[in-house]
């Protein structure tokens, strides 16, 4: 395979706020895997909550590129596997290589990559739109800007709350999820539950810290919503101990290293009973496309990402009013714009 890579800082639609910051641009990969005429693509981005730079990235992926050189694409889980032994603890990394992997695999075979997986579209739950902390009056422009969505995810985490859903929820009776990010501590988490339901909140994610285990427990037996982890659940190691203190797991295709470990996080998830989710971080469609793969597997999913963006890099799949639409494409349906 021949590697290629495409460094971007792209504009977001509107500044993007969360509990720990906000931000105005989004700095991503794109990285390219080509064999035989064809070309696969994934994506990771800088993330300075997980200490991830693109700086590092490339020089990593320059130390891999000979190896890759020698590879052919056969079985993107066996090259994930090869792939470890030289990036082991660089999972952002590892996500935007196999997601080309995966990508370039279905387009040598002809055929999607969920289709390959032996998956069908017959039951995709619906994706959530973010609307990021600012104003209040903003929160309900940006809420406004897409009007009809069936789900609403909320970034919450600061003073006033409460005051935020109940005023997002005069303009909407959508289903509504709140995304902490880490911002509450386990006696607001618990007191906010039970108001957060009677404004038809589905479930809470995040509430505490990623380390406030004993705390998280408590929040588990007491909220009135469903507490689904995010930051507590990183790699599938994470996903064992997220019994019994959560309800459910939101993985990050970055954060666990790609679409390959994703898929045995889905599978220990259910043996263990938890809801499954997949979120985004703030990436285009390659990206995006990618968790579209495993959208058969999910009780939830928030794949908004390229929405937050003012341009793009790639077409894929698109999203109307939260239903995901898969283009006549293989793999994983990208096509590079640049």
């Amino acid at each position: 395979m021949e590697l290629k890579y495409h460094r971007f800082e792209l504009p977001l639609r509107h500044p993007f706020g969360i509990a720990r910051g906000t931000t105005t641009t989004t700095k991503t990969l794109i990285v390219e895997l080509s064999q035989d005429g064809h070309s696969g693509y994934g994506e990771m981005a800088d993330n300075d909550y997980y200490g991830v730079t693109i700086d590092e990235t490339l020089a990593a992926l320059e130390g891999v590129r000979q190896e890759i050189a020698d590879t052919p694409m056969d079985d993107p889980a066996a090259f994930w596997e090869q792939m470890n032994r030289s990036l082991d603890h660089m999972p952002f990394v590892q996500c935007a290589l196999d997601e080309a992997a995966c990508d370039l695999w279905g387009k040598l075979r002809g055929e999607t990559t969920w289709k390959l997986w032996g998956l069908s579209l017959d039951s995709c739950p619906l994706t959530d739109y973010t609307i990021g902390i600012d104003t209040i009056e903003v929160m309900v422009k940006k809420l406004k800007e897409f009007d009809g969505w069936p789900i609403y995810k909320i970034k919450l985490g600061t003073s006033n709350d409460l005051e935020i859903v109940r005023a997002l929820r005069e303009h909407t009776d959508a289903v509504f999820r709140v995304d902490a990010n880490c911002g509450w501590t386990a006696d607001e988490a618990i007191a906010n539950s039970q108001s957060l339901k009677d404004l038809g909140v589905e479930f809470i994610e995040q509430p505490l810290p990623a380390d406030q285990w004993d705390d998280m427990k408590r929040v588990y037996r007491e909220s009135a919503l469903p507490v689904i982890a995010d930051e507590s659940c990183r790699v599938p190691a994470d996903v064992d101990r997220c019994e019994g203190h959560f309800h459910g797991i939101n993985i990050k295709l970055m954060k666990c290293g790609g679409l390959t470990p994703a898929r045995g996080m889905i599978d220990r998830a259910r043996q263990l009973d938890l809801k499954v989710m997949i979120g985004c971080m703030t990436e285009t469609t390659v990206g995006i496309s990618a968790i579209a793969q495993l959208l058969p597997q999910l009780d939830y999913v928030d794949m908004d990402g390229a929405l937050l963006l003012a341009e793009d890099v790639a077409t894929g799949v698109t999203i109307d009013l939260g239903r995901v639409s898969y283009p006549d494409v293989n793999g994983n349906g990208v096509r590079f714009l640049r």
